[in-house]
């Protein structure tokens, strides 16, 4: 296990492997529909079941700052959703990256799980998750798994999410570790961060 030293670990960094810096990062706007190309984007740590447990008063700066990172996938093609992880005293920064890659699992949450478990060196990551959009299935499954504790979200996804919008996977009784969540956090603002990408695409296309 690392983390002795608290530090940021970027997605611009991935590719080099991990180089922790040594400083640290001190309502519902469905808009999956907005985008009929694009439907969705999207035994371990104890903790209490339950879906309202242990929220602060970061959860607004943590999805401010996946906002940021969610610009840098908009300026390279894609869906403009950005995650944050914070846990042992790390953070974790990711963002969409279908595009840029290719490959149909990077998305930001599946990113930053995967930066923290190289660093961390473990699956069973733990902390708290910040992402601009709700989680589709194949990130909640993936929250679940790593063992994440929290999960915080800005604006829901009618079309694809699974923690609410569509089908609630983390609230499943069935799974054997269970995530608290809280979405809607600036809803209204992720919501218009999309929105405005998906205006500005379609404006493109009829431009072409």
């Amino acid at each position: 296990m690392c983390g002795s030293v608290p530090g940021k670990y970027s997605a611009a960094e991935k590719r080099e492997g991990p180089n922790a810096k040594n400083s640290l990062e001190a309502n519902s706007a469905p808009v999956a529909q907005l985008d009929s190309a694009s439907p969705s984007e999207g035994e371990g740590c104890p903790f209490e079941p339950g879906r309202e447990h242990h929220f602060s008063a970061d959860d607004e700066s943590g999805i401010r700052t996946a906002m940021f990172l969610a610009e840098r996938a908009a300026a390279a093609g894609d869906v403009p959703v950005g995650a944050l992880l914070h846990v042992d005293g790390w953070m974790f920064e990711a963002w969409n990256e279908k595009e840029a890659r290719p490959d149909p699992t990077a998305h930001a949450e599946m990113l930053a799980l995967a930066q923290a478990a190289r660093v961390l060196g473990r699956w069973r990551i733990g902390g708290t998750l910040y992402v601009t959009k709700e989680p589709c299935a194949m990130c909640a499954g993936a929250i679940a798994a790593a063992r994440i504790e929290r999960l915080v979200f800005g604006c829901s996804d009618p079309k694809g999410g699974a923690a609410g919008g569509v089908v609630d996977l983390l609230a499943s009784p069935v799974h054997n570790h269970r995530v608290a969540v809280r979405g809607g956090v600036l809803a209204a603002e992720t919501g218009a961060q999309l929105r405005a990408f998906f205006a500005l695409r379609r404006g493109r296309g009829n431009e072409d």
